[in-house]
């Protein structure tokens, strides 16, 4: 079977997570669109299987989640009339729980806003903590049910609710509104109030749209499908929690978090990605052919 060279992989990863276009590191490295494609796939397992098997017993006191948009082959309101839309096709939101003061991405999820969604990603946030924590929410009315129904009393938690204002661009152009104030909410236990946030997640949504060009508004850079758009941020998470030196931390998040005691490289992945692949088919006798 035949296998990049080490250092090809390398490159194509280390664009990856830089935030090229799979086309332009096709044309960059020099290999085929499907070569890209075939690499991100494995990648994506080897970093789905690291964060499950890495981000465990996390020592954290203050946690913020978020959700941030994109979407897969189309917007979810031209799925309908759209040209072989792919399952999972729509819109698609990316739950992220990070740790404060490590700057860890402790916990994430891929689906819609549902509260169905929002009880996945609080359940497997719970499963990673080591402790009790403070957590902060938007004012997302399905974290009220999930954080409930994950935590129970056993944790601090207030929703940071925003008011925006009126959005002031033309008709079907996209504009945020205007953020014209914020109010603290406390839910359960005894949040301090002065440490209710969302700061950090949201300079974390940042991050990932800076990151991967599939998050860049208005352009056609969009995922294209699904599961691509699952194995990139995978592998966008690993990157940022192990592999990338933090600039305020002067440390990757998962040093900062305890959780490892090294600095990792992409030959870590590449490692990984190797120990997952299955054995190579063992092949028939070799017969000699009659003349």
């Amino acid at each position: 079977m035949n296998k990049l060279p080490h250092a090809k992989r390398i490159q194509i990863l280390a664009m990856l997570c830089e935030g090229s276009s799979m086309r332009s590191i096709s044309r960059v490295a020099d290999v085929s669109i499907n070569t890209v494609s075939k690499l991100l796939v494995e990648a994506g397992e080897a970093a789905l299987a690291i964060h499950d098997e890495m981000v465990r017993n996390v020592k954290a006191s203050r946690i913020q989640c978020d959700e941030i948009w994109s979407f897969c082959h189309a917007k979810e309101k031209n799925v309908a009339t759209a040209k072989a839309a792919p399952e999972g096709a729509g819109d698609v939101w990316t739950w992220t729980a990070i740790d404060a003061d490590t700057k860890l991405i402790v916990a994430y999820h891929v689906g819609n806003r549902s509260g169905e969604d929002a009880m996945y990603l609080m359940d497997d946030l719970r499963g990673r903590l080591a402790n009790r924590v403070q957590l902060t929410t938007d004012g997302h009315r399905a974290y009220l049910e999930a954080v409930e129904g994950a935590f129970g009393a056993d944790v601090d938690f207030a929703q940071l609710v925003k008011l925006y204002g009126p959005t002031i661009a033309a008709p079907g152009r996209y504009s945020p509104a205007e953020c014209i104030g914020a109010k603290k909410v406390r839910v359960e236990g005894n949040p301090d109030i002065k440490h209710v946030s969302t700061s950090y997640v949201e300079r974390q949504n940042l991050t990932m749209r800076m990151s991967m060009r599939r998050f860049t508004r208005l352009t056609n850079a969009f995922s294209k499908k699904l599961d691509n758009h699952i194995h990139a941020l995978a592998l966008y998470f690993v990157f940022y929690n192990f592999t990338r030196i933090h600039k305020t931390l002067r440390m990757s998040p998962a040093m900062a978090a305890g959780i490892t005691d090294r600095l990792w490289a992409l030959d870590d992945v590449i490692a990984k990605i190797d120990a997952m692949a299955p054995a190579p088919k063992a092949r028939g006798p070799y017969k000699k052919r009659e003349a």
